[in-house]
């Protein structure tokens, strides 16, 4: 009896010491983790994948307001948009096409995919926000007054231009300039500039509003131009250019956004603005 107890104890130690050394199933199974999800990538914008599948960069202007856009004496695009869209053509690897078109025509051609982008001095308002996108800011230019030569203290005052017609490009920030400033002249408006100028020769109109780097190429190719005595605010009608985009494109947006970042900070394109003007000094203004 003892030796049957005592094998029967050994037996039961020996079953205890093995339960105790084999740890339990939930305790050695490694626990269930779930793969983290991939982030899906940013969704491509059509305007950036029509570049990429034409291999171009098709920009819409109008090439008569230097030093902005102009043609040289070759007939070549030149100013400093057109510089500027260049680098960003160089920056996403395609070729440079430019559409030369009507100024009022290029935001419905940038919104119909006629054009992927609409570089021509383009003023920020808000009523274009609503209908197309913005790129940041790449020049600011004040506003002048164009008169005929003999008349510049004629006009020194908004009370001056009561009546009287005053002229702006068609489309253009200036046309709501006139409306919204001098609000008792008359607005009149033509598709071309050069036109525009030789209306105030004629003294068929009182004068035309421009940007001040188109208002001095305008003057000193027409000796019967010359700057009214009256100016704008500054608060009011330093306005800042952008490149128009249409809608749902921020991918393409942010990439040319970090083109204007780059030649504002670094100094080029004030170079090219500079060379822009002294090209169109050199031609005598003359605007194709």
């Amino acid at each position: 009896m003892k030796k049957l107890f005592a094998l029967a104890l050994a037996a039961l130690m020996v079953l205890s010491m093995a339960a105790c050394s084999a740890p339990a199933a939930e305790e050695t199974a490694a626990p269930a983790t779930e793969a983290p999800a991939a982030e899906a990538p940013a969704e491509e914008g059509p305007v950036m994948k029509k570049i990429k599948e034409s291999g171009k960069l098709v920009v819409g202007t109008e090439a008569q307001y230097a030093p902005y856009e102009f043609k040289d004496l070759d007939a070549n695009f030149a100013g400093c948009d057109m510089w500027l869209a260049q680098q960003i053509a160089d920056a996403l690897g395609v070729e440079l096409e430019v559409v030369d078109m009507s100024f009022d025509g290029i935001i419905p051609a940038v919104q119909s995919s006629q054009v992927d982008i609409g570089i021509a001095a383009f003023t920020v308002t808000e009523e274009r926000a609503q209908v197309i996108d913005f790129s940041e800011v790449y020049e600011k230019s004040p506003q002048a007054v164009i008169v005929k030569k003999g008349n510049e203290a004629t006009y020194s005052t908004k009370e001056s231009f009561a009546g009287q017609k005053v002229g702006a490009q068609k489309g253009t920030v200036q046309s709501l300039l006139i409306k919204n400033v001098l609000s008792d002249s008359e607005l009149f408006e033509l598709d071309k500039y050069p036109e525009l100028g030789m209306e105030v020769a004629a003294g068929n109109i009182a004068a035309l509003v421009v940007d001040s780097a188109v208002a001095d190429a305008l003057i000193k190719s027409n000796p019967e131009l010359a700057l009214a005595a009256f100016e704008f605010d500054p608060n009011e009608v330093n306005y800042g250019k952008a490149a128009v985009i249409a809608k749902g494109n921020e991918d393409f947006v942010a990439a040319v956004n970090e083109v204007i970042t780059k030649v504002a900070s670094d100094g080029s394109f004030q170079k090219a603005y500079d060379d822009a003007v002294a090209l169109a000094d050199s031609m005598g203004l003359e605007m194709d």
